[in-house]
């Protein structure tokens, strides 16, 4: 390549120059843009945020009704299976009840019934005894 002329130096310097010059410019649009750009995502921040806040507000206050309403409908579902429990209990207890008492009713009844029998043998062999001179009861 051949030497440059000293114009050739000189004007080539010259459009560095210019070049150079626009570089502050350039630089003050870049920092505006950055400032600019700065100030939105400070905004789309600030606005995010509050988005953020009002889901979390309405997540739990849907959570909290959701929440309450499974409580409700859990307490409904117990006291019903309580009841239901509580009348099956005592229909089995009652029922249990009256099978205790006919069998004791029948086990007294035959008791009874055994009683009344040796009470009748006891006065048959009573009176077919004959009684013996010194006895109780006997004139002597």
């Amino acid at each position: 390549m051949p030497p440059e002329t000293f114009v050739g130096r000189v004007e080539s310097l010259e459009s560095r120059v210019i070049v150079l010059e626009q570089l502050p410019e350039k630089l003050d649009a870049l920092a505006l843009q950055i400032s600019q750009m700065r100030n939105e995502m400070r905004g789309e921040f600030s606005a995010l945020r509050s988005e953020i806040r009002t889901g979390d507000e309405e997540t739990r206050r849907v959570l909290r009704d959701e929440i309450r309403a499974g409580d409700e409908e859990t307490r409904r579902i117990l006291r019903d299976e309580i009841r239901a429990g509580d009348e099956e209990t005592r229909r089995v207890l009652r029922d249990e009840i009256r099978a205790g008492d006919e069998e004791s009713r029948r086990n007294a009844l035959v008791l009874h019934e055994d009683v009344i029998s040796r009470i009748a043998l006891m006065q048959e062999g009573t009176r077919g005894e004959t009684k013996r001179p010194g006895t109780r009861g006997d004139p002597e």
